[in-house]
């Protein structure tokens, strides 16, 4: 097997391996690109993450600055949304679903480095895939570790440390994450009536 072969399969592989530093130098001409742009060009942030990502869908938004390894690795549905300073680690897959949001500094990991320093030093490393569900709300500063799958319609509050799995309809929160309440019909139906008062109230211009 490849380096990158190794890597992608959550194996050991060399971090410095010639391919991969060819892969990450092209990603980082990109992202020079990307971040670049000025902050009111969404269009030509989205244009250059087309090239930059392995798969997005329609309707996606980026704002500057973006920070990955590898790009490629990073598969994005539709309606996809992050503030600023979004930092992607991806020497495994990350998966993101569609309706997703994400807050400012949001960081997403899949390295992981053995903890023995001698192997540690050799520049061997790991990585496990993340991957976030359909409908899914990371708040501000939100960190996610490697291996960790997030289900559909879960709310991450702001500052969490994402560590473990976690199943769909949940707030989560803290360092490490745990659930803080389900999502239930209440909230179902408390949110669509503040959806129909708004559209009763709203000013029309």
């Amino acid at each position: 097997m490849t380096n990158k072969e190794k890597m992608l399969n959550g194996e050991l592989y060399l971090a410095f391996d010639e391919k991969l530093k060819k892969m990450n130098l092209k990603a980082r001409k990109l992202l020079d690109k990307f971040n670049k742009t000025k902050l009111s060009n969404f269009k030509k942030r989205a244009i250059i993450a087309k090239k930059l990502f392995g798969l997005t869908g329609n309707n996606l938004t980026i704002n500057k600055p973006l920070l990955l390894d590898y790009g490629k690795n990073v598969y994005i549905g539709n309606n996809f949304y992050s503030n600023y300073n979004l930092l992607l680690i991806d020497v495994a897959k990350i998966t993101i679903g569609d309706n997703v949001m994400f807050g400012p500094n949001v960081a997403i990991y899949t390295a992981g480095h053995p903890v023995d320093p001698l192997v540690r030093n050799s520049n061997l490393e790991f990585g496990h895939e993340v991957i976030i569900g359909n409908n899914v709300w990371l708040g501000g500063s939100v960190v996610v570790n490697p291996g960790v799958k997030i289900g559909d319609n879960v709310v991450v509050a702001s500052g969490a440390v994402v560590t473990k799995s976690f199943p769909n309809n949940v707030v989560i929160g803290g360092n490490p994450a745990k659930i803080i309440r389900e999502i239930n019909e209440e909230d179902k139906i408390y949110w669509n009536n503040k959806k129909e008062e708004y559209y009763k109230t709203i000013n029309k211009e």
